[in-house]
């Protein structure tokens, strides 16, 4: 250390100068890019926000805006900055990397707070009546081999689990198809793993194999059943095959079998979604679905909560291959309900031309004309009456 170093520090301790971290004195150093490039701020955030800050027409509207980039365009605007500020100046402004939020619902239907309230008291009423209450769902069809899987997990560093390059489907192994049902009393879950195809039998055969496994020994003396299910895919509420395979297994097990489709936009509030299909995908996270036994270890190893216990099940190969024929035949049809409810236990004639009245199968809930229902399933016009 030089003597005048000395000198100056005796002169700051004499003054009374607090002790400082700093090596320069304040305002001594480089002035800042921003101070030296009048309107390089201003320029920077039209780049990033040009659609209410400054040109609609920027150069940079349809690029990605990596900090390269707009260093970049701000060098041939005549600035002399590096990606590295420009980071640094970004994080001055308030901006940070950020994904699109899904937040907007899209058009909401202006009974939709009534839909929701209508379908929790009835939910509700089948709880304190000791009924069961279900929550069913097709989870995402899983590539079953060596593919890659979202997600990352613990790996010897620089022994990553290989897999294939392209995402081309094994012929021989196929598609995973997990159907599940949640018992929202038990906190329990059933899947059902399918190899061929999401149809109506399939996922009332799910429905079936629960019932007779877990849902009969934890409600033995159940008369009624409730399924909430959204509007689409195997379970859909204008699917026919959906009806008759339901009038069928309410017939086999004397159950009344009431459905409530949620509206259009909204499955995700379908409550197997949130409380076991987004813990499953979390649990094998990162992990190859190599084969079906590896998914439904993955699947029965899957504790979103304490207490909850899943009980995965592969539907064995003669049965999994559900056709998909056209117009099922309606062997087994409920008579016209008064209640809103079909038991499925009279059975009806042949199926008849479509333009015409037949007692179809139909293990709904309707719902009354003063109570706004979830959904309704398409009905034939002169075949049932709403409960008024």
């Amino acid at each position: 250390m030089s003597r005048s170093t000395v000198i100056s520090g005796m002169k700051e301790v004499a003054l009374g100068v607090a002790p400082s971290t700093r090596v320069r004195a304040v305002g001594a150093g480089p002035k800042t890019v921003v101070e030296t490039q009048p309107g390089l701020l201003e320029a920077l955030d039209e780049l990033v926000y040009p659609d209410t800050r400054g040109n609609p027409m920027s150069l940079l509207r349809w690029t990605s805006k990596s900090t390269a980039k707009l260093a970049a365009e701000l060098v041939r605007q005549g600035f002399q900055v590096s990606d590295d500020t420009v980071g640094r100046i970004l994080k001055r402004l308030g901006y940070s990397l950020q994904s699109p939020a899904k937040v907007k619902e899209g058009t909401a239907h202006p009974d939709r707070d009534g839909q929701f309230r209508y379908l929790h008291g009835l939910a509700q009423g089948f709880v304190t009546n000791g009924e069961p209450v279900i929550s069913v769902d097709t989870k995402k069809k899983e590539m079953v081999g060596e593919y890659d899987n979202g997600g990352v997990e613990w790996q010897p560093a620089g022994e990553p689990e290989r897999v294939n390059v392209h995402d081309f489907v094994d012929p021989e192994l196929g598609r995973a198809i997990p159907y599940g049902i949640y018992d929202e009393t038990n906190n329990e879950g059933w899947v059902s793993v399918g190899d061929v195809a999401d149809t109506a039998e399939f996922a009332v055969n799910a429905i079936r194999s629960w019932w007779h496994q877990m849902g009969a020994p934890r409600f033995p003396d159940a008369t009624s059943l409730l399924i909430t299910a959204d509007a689409g895919g195997s379970n859909g509420y204008r699917l026919r095959a959906w009806k008759v395979h339901l009038a069928r297994l309410a017939a086999e097990t004397g159950l009344e079998i009431t459905v409530c489709h949620y509206p259009p936009g909204t499955s995700k509030w379908n409550r197997i979604e949130h409380r076991m299909f987004s813990f499953i995908t979390m649990n094998w996270r990162g992990r190859p679905l190599t084969t079906y036994r590896t998914i439904i270890e993955l699947i029965t190893a899957t504790r979103p909560t304490p207490g909850f216990r899943s009980a995965p099940n592969e539907t064995p190969s003669t049965t999994r291959r559900a056709s998909r024929s056209a117009t099922p035949t309606c062997e087994l049809c409920p008579s016209p309900p008064t209640n809103g409810t079909a038991t499925g236990t009279t059975p009806s004639p042949p199926h008849q031309p479509h333009d015409q009245s037949c007692g179809e199968p139909l293990v709904i809930f309707l719902g009354s004309a003063t109570s706004p229902t979830i959904d309704i399933m398409a009905m034939r016009a002169g075949n049932i009456d709403r409960t008024e």
